[in-house]
């Protein structure tokens, strides 16, 4: 059986991003202690259910920093013990949440790749996404982090956010190529329901939708001359240092989610835990979602990688050749330039990234 991905979901913030929908609360430094006890319990229950192996840890959230080194650290010494995680450990982190030697902390107990929060490397916008850390403060975390031996750092950056142009958004990824880090991903900011940005959609100043997938095709034009390959829809990487963890979710493979609103994916069953602290605490089970793993859910997953279907792959995992009726509906795609075939594989463009729903949804349904 393969080793699964194994992620630990940090459901603290010291504030609130006003366009952010994942389960957060603020907190102080006994509830983030209570917390690690929390996680640490349910990681033994949980090698006890399935005995299973994980080789790539990761921690969201939230902001997993605010949970401090040390119980990061606990945490991931342990993981490597239960689980003998033995290959990628990812922590996100602000960089305004950052003190002295927490990367060495973490790097000791084996953590070697990290996610920083940049945003915008403009200030303006910075501000309006609640975000408190300044250009240089980033900086100083990525030489932190890199003087603890951490050299894995992938920046976030966001598209479509308030009084963006392109002079900003160019002036931010020259920033983060810049920095020489190996890995950037790019978001598109997603109104949601309940945030203060949807609230107040009126009043921020949006590009337009258009604007932002011109935006998007700018932003990867420059990032692939700069040798940073579009390897899924949101993320570029230098050859080498594609996200292992994340790549588990696009190939439909098999991870276990710890902590409240954390999901999971094992044994065909797709599962997770409420968006409750008080229920993942009091040890409550989680909840079954459906049965995962089907050939139109690997399609739709795999779609999203600029690798897209291998047809041989295909047919390993589900013992018969890929429909041709697959290919009959994707053939509008193809001619516009949508989508490519070619004898071993089907996969999207870039055009065919920013309208990846629809040409999925048709090709599958």
């Amino acid at each position: 059986m393969k080793d699964i991905g194994l992620y630990i979901h940090v459901p603290f913030c010291v504030s609130k991003c006003p366009y952010c929908d994942f389960y957060s609360m603020r907190g102080d430094e006994c509830d983030f202690d209570d917390y690690t006890m929390c996680v640490l319990e349910s990681m033994q229950d949980w090698e006890q259910k399935l005995g299973r192996k994980a080789n790539t840890l990761y921690f969201g959230g939230g902001t997993p920093s605010v949970l401090g080194a040390d119980n990061l650290a606990l945490i991931t010494e342990r993981a490597k013990k239960l689980f003998t995680v033995d290959d990628e450990i990812t922590v996100e982190c602000n960089p305004s949440t950052i003190e002295n030697g927490f990367f060495q902390t973490l790097h000791d107990a084996g953590v070697n790749r990290i996610s920083l929060g940049v945003q915008s490397a403009v200030d303006d916008e910075r501000k309006r996404l609640g975000r408190k850390a300044d250009r240089k403060t980033i900086l100083k975390c990525i030489d932190d982090a890199r003087k603890s031996g951490i050299n894995n750092i992938t920046l976030d950056v966001m598209l479509g956010v308030p009084n963006q142009t392109f002079d900003s958004l160019k002036s931010t990824i020259d920033y983060c190529i810049d920095t020489g880090v190996p890995h950037i991903s790019a978001y598109m900011l997603k109104l949601e329901e309940g945030t203060y940005f949807y609230k107040n959609s009126e009043k921020l100043n949006l590009p337009d939708e258009d604007t932002v997938a011109d935006m998007y095709s700018l932003l990867g034009d420059i990032l692939e001359k700069n040798g940073y390959r579009n390897y899924e829809i949101s993320n570029f990487a230098k050859p080498g240092f594609e996200g292992k963890h994340n790549l588990k979710y696009w190939n439909c493979e098999e991870y276990l989610g710890i902590g409240p609103s954390a999901h999971s994916f094992i044994d065909g069953k797709r599962f997770f835990y409420p968006r409750d602290i008080l229920s993942f605490k009091n040890g409550d089970e989680p909840i079954f979602d459906c049965d995962g793993g089907d050939e139109e859910e690997y399609i739709m997953l795999r779609l999203r990688l600029i690798d897209g279907v291998n047809f041989d792959e295909f047919e390993k995992r589900f013992n018969k050749p890929f429909d041709k009726g697959y290919l009959e509906k994707a053939q509008p795609f193809i001619k516009d330039g949508y989508a490519v075939l070619d004898e071993n594989s089907m996969h999207l463009t870039r055009k065919g990234f920013l309208v990846s729903n629809t040409i999925i949804s048709e090709i599958i349904l």
